[in-house]
């Protein structure tokens, strides 16, 4: 088979390394790819965003399965234009891409199906969401309805906060059309835990668990970010748990993908609190996860093809989906500034130093003369291990080998896994 994967980061190269395992794949391309990405894969310099590119390309090359990475594509229609030319793609179509595209409908949808969510508000009006604010209690959280690359969610502890946070989207625009609406959102309180699941059309099938670390400091500090690390599987997840979330949430949304009329055949990412009351969607992500991917595919000793053509077709089975009993845990290395901003062109080095059980998985790299820095989150230091524990003494270790400018990484990745608390 000839398989494009369209995106840039470390879930595409995890996504990419995974394929270069199967006997099925004949050759890979990438698009557009980077620094690690190539390594494995032919690298196309089409922007994820360029739909009518990427269907030339792939009608062009004789691509068999496209998968998608970035919600950008996927949002803008791309399945629905691939299937359209009768090309086989991984992703829902545009209509069921809304459940993230729009944080409004996504919680409309929830209410419609009577999935357990946080209490919430929208507003299109500055001065409406000003004066919200006074239906809330602190902490809330304000979302931009719109896609803000991982970065349109803010928590505010106060008054003061919020306000800055409002205008800021709403008035300046600091992300651009996706502040055209927003969300206040009651804050919930627990333990995060994040599931992707396979949908194809009429099942969702949950895949191996995991956490991610969203802020960007020591002790969840900081501003949030895409994902400073993560660990699979999360044992808040439990049996009884899961069997609860099975019946609260995941049946209903199925459900509702199946009344909207969504041509769904892909990842549906389910974000997670699980509070004292039980367990609550934080979100909907309709792809694979950064950085839950990095360690969740690890796990994965299915052929990843076979998963992914079965669900396209409509034919996949839990039993399909074979795991390692091994824990994996990732923990992501940035460039100075981000998640605000980010300088490029740093030389790495390091990389070639470390273990031969680590896998580093590259974000926002460029391999010209020499590996440099391209991006926000640079690299994605993982490791298979017998317990969380070992790995990640096993990530720090390697961690300081790697070196670029101005590197900045938390180091209590999956440090509190020993004391998980039961509900």
């Amino acid at each position: 088979m000839r398989v494009l994967v369209i995106g840039s980061g470390a879930r595409e190269h995890a996504i990419v390394w995974k394929l270069a395992q199967s006997s099925k794949v004949a050759k890979i391309f990438s698009a557009p790819g980077n620094g690690g990405i190539q390594e494995l894969a032919k690298c196309v310099d089409i922007k994820d965003t360029k739909i009518d590119e990427l269907l030339s390309f792939a009608l062009k090359e004789n691509i068999d399965l496209t998968i998608v990475g970035p919600e950008t594509s996927l949002v803008a229609g791309i399945v629905d234009r691939f299937n359209e030319k009768g090309l086989k793609i991984f992703g829902p179509c545009k209509n069921g891409a809304k459940l993230e595209g729009s944080k409004k409908y996504s919680k409309e949808f929830m209410m419609k199906y009577d999935i357990p969510t946080a209490r919430y508000a929208a507003y299109d009006k500055l001065d409406d969401a000003l004066e919200g604010l006074k239906e809330f209690v602190f902490p809330l959280v304000i979302k931009a309805d719109g896609l803000a690359c991982g970065k349109g969610v803010v928590i505010c502890n106060n008054r003061d906060q919020a306000c800055e946070a409002i205008k800021s989207i709403m008035a300046d625009r600091k992300f651009g059309e996706a502040g055209n609406e927003i969300i206040i959102e009651e804050f919930l309180q627990g333990i995060e835990a994040s599931l992707m699941c396979l949908v194809d059309g009429n099942k969702i099938i949950p895949l191996e668990s995991a956490r991610d670390y969203k802020r960007l400091l020591d002790n969840d500090e900081g501003p949030n970010t895409g994902g400073m690390g993560c660990i699979s599987p999360n044992k808040v997840l439990d049996g009884n748990l899961m069997s609860r979330i099975e019946k609260e949430i995941l049946n209903k949304v199925i459900t509702g993908i199946q009344k909207e009329n969504m041509n769904y055949r892909g990842i549906i990412f389910i974000g997670l609190m699980i509070t004292s009351d039980g367990p609550k969607v934080l979100e909907f992500n309709v792809r694979f996860g950064d950085p839950e991917t990095e360690v969740v595919l690890p796990r994965l000793e299915s052929d990843i093809v076979d998963i992914i053509l079965k669900t396209i077709d409509g034919d996949i089975l839990k039993e399909d989906l074979k795991w390692s009993p091994k824990s994996c845990i990732c923990t992501v290395l940035a460039s100075p500034g981000y998640p605000e901003e980010s300088k490029k062109g740093e030389n790495i080095s390091g990389i070639n130093e470390v273990d031969e059980n680590i896998i580093v998985f590259h974000a926002g790299t460029k391999r010209e003369k020499e590996l440099t820095t391209n991006g926000g989150r640079v690299l994605a230091v993982t490791t298979l291990s017998d317990s969380i524990y070992e790995g990640r003494k096993n990530i720090y270790k390697n961690i300081s080998k790697i070196h670029f400018k101005g590197i900045q990484y938390r180091k209590d990745i999956g440090y509190e896994t020993d004391e998980v608390k039961n509900y």
